[in-house]
């Protein structure tokens, strides 16, 4: 089976209500987390977008990328994998969030490697539960139908597609997917970071 051109798509749309400010402007290693995930992002795919809702596309760091604005309503990251497809349907999708601070190149190698373009996804396993991460998966074309029919259901859970879907499970990747939400783990994540400097 031939694969699908693999596009990357990277989710920045969030209202960061936890946090309490924009955590695609997050600041790790000297540059806004958006722009760290980007350069990764960018890395193994052929062609990759920001996925915005409409209200953000002139902020000046995202307006700096190619973006897809959401055409679903605002609920959560299915609203931008949905419309990724719907604008593109004949790709593959690599799907990442942009709070994943540890997220480094090895892991998306990885992920591209073990991509099956037989099943609807490849997707790793949480270290915490076992559960598919939905937020650094490749969503191939074939999952789209699910995905929307489940929307169209009210159900707006990306792991609860993929959890019902034929996908390619790979093992935890370490830390590599663990996200900051709230502006205490930030605090922490910082101060740890200062600590490894001194």
């Amino acid at each position: 089976m031939s694969a699908a051109p693999l596009h990357g798509l990277l989710l920045c749309g969030g209202a960061s209500r936890r946090m309490g400010r924009d955590k695609a402007q997050l600041n790790y290693g000297g540059e806004p987390q958006l722009l760290r995930a980007w350069r990764l992002l960018t890395a193994v795919t052929g062609r990759a977008f920001v996925s915005i809702r409409d209200h953000q596309r002139d902020e000046p760091l995202r307006a700096s990328m190619p973006q897809l604005i959401d055409t679903y309503d605002a609920v959560g990251p299915a609203a931008g994998i949905l419309s990724a497809h719907d604008a593109f349907p004949e790709a593959a999708w690599l799907v990442i969030a942009c709070d994943l601070p540890w997220l480094d190149g090895a892991t998306l190698r990885a992920l591209v490697a073990a991509r099956d373009p037989a099943k609807e996804a490849t997707a790793f396993a949480s270290r915490f539960d076992g559960l598919p991460e939905p937020l650094c998966a490749l969503w191939e074309p074939s999952i789209h139908q699910r995905l929307k029919q489940r929307h169209e259901a009210g159900s707006h859970c990306p792991r609860k597609v993929l959890i019902q879907a034929d996908i390619r499970l790979l093992p935890p990747p370490g830390h590599a997917l663990d996200n900051i939400n709230t502006a205490q783990e930030y605090q922490k994540q910082m101060q740890g970071q200062m600590e490894v400097l001194s």
